[in-house]
């Protein structure tokens, strides 16, 4: 039996967290007295008894948090942005490449990777490290997400009646370029320039795309989409996580490919489309699944060596 700790059970990530582990019989879950979840003693009481804390918590709540471990078999899997790209800790995506995962399998501090980042870097990183998209390519970016992505305070905002109409539509953020998932997109995809984002969130509640253009005159030998396509498939070949659309599938849904049709899946689909001039890559997937619980529980099943799926839905 695996004791483990959610530190920030009350936000939507460490709902959806505690959710998954019902129905399974190798975790106890360790919980805190509701009235001292925010006192610092009770919560290092908590972590250093744990086998695995998971942090679900703001990134100074997550840093403090960390600062509390004085039991070195402790192992934290920390959910928010504080980490992920600190020396020392694993970055959690573990279909990037065998030293990924393998990182996750020995790591005692594993960063989970943030929803845009997620679909970002699963386009990003392969290209850049096929030699196929240069490292100073000044690759750009746009997204849709739903609401829930954004937090507790946000989500009552879009599901109260009384919001303001603006909320109806899809709404552009992040307008400054500093949004806090660049930093990993950088440094995780190997790029040398911090990409243009355009994040937009939406009214429904959760699921999201990631979009990346490249032209293909400024891409390394002679691309095409159906190149593309070969190489994403083959570099993602046999992860049960990630799967390669069928070239041309978008054909199926009328040119359209929708963001909130993988709501509840833990898995992400790559989608490869454009022409020989213009080539636009895609992910789709939830962002509460592969871009958050679903990621965080994918790499606690590695560290524990169980089912890598199991607790998800794939």
């Amino acid at each position: 039996m695996v004791n483990i700790f959610i530190d920030g059970s009350e936000g939507t990530t460490g709902l959806r967290i505690y959710e998954r582990f019902e129905g399974r019989d190798d975790i106890n879950i360790m919980k805190i007295d509701p009235e001292l979840r925010k006192d610092p003693e009770e919560r290092a009481k908590m972590i250093n008894s744990s086998d695995i804390t998971f942090l679900c918590l703001p990134d100074a709540a997550a840093r403090e948090s960390v600062s509390l471990v004085s039991n070195p078999d402790v192992k934290i899997i920390d959910t928010s942005t504080a980490h992920r790209t600190e020396e020392g800790w694993a970055y959690g995506y573990p279909e990037l490449s065998d030293d990924h995962r393998q990182a996750i399998r020995t790591g005692k501090r594993i960063a989970v990777p943030g929803c845009y980042a997620t679909g970002f870097i699963t386009i990003a990183h392969p290209l850049v490290k096929g030699g196929i998209v240069p490292a100073d390519y000044p690759v750009s970016a746009f997204a849709v997400s739903g609401y829930s992505g954004a937090g507790k305070k946000t989500i009552a905002v879009y599901e109260s009646p009384d919001r303001n109409k603006e909320f109806d539509s899809p709404r552009e953020y992040a307008l400054s370029q500093q949004h806090k998932h660049l930093k990993e997109m950088k440094k995780i995809s190997g790029l040398e320039r911090t990409p243009m984002f355009s994040p937009i969130i939406a009214d429904y509640y959760s699921g999201m795309f990631v979009s990346l253009p490249f032209y293909s005159d400024m891409l390394n030998g002679k691309q095409t989409p159906e190149s593309i396509h070969e190489y994403m498939s083959e570099y993602f070949k046999g992860q049960r996580f990630i799967k390669v659309m069928p070239f041309g599938s978008e054909a199926d849904t009328n040119g359209f490919i929708g963001a909130n049709n993988l709501s509840g899946w833990d898995g992400l689909q790559l989608f490869v489309t454009g022409n020989e001039e213009r080539i636009l890559l895609t992910t789709r997937f939830d962002n509460l699944g592969k871009g958050a619980s679903g990621a965080a529980i994918q790499c606690m099943n590695i560290m524990l060596g169980c089912d890598e799926a199991k607790g998800l839905n794939l």
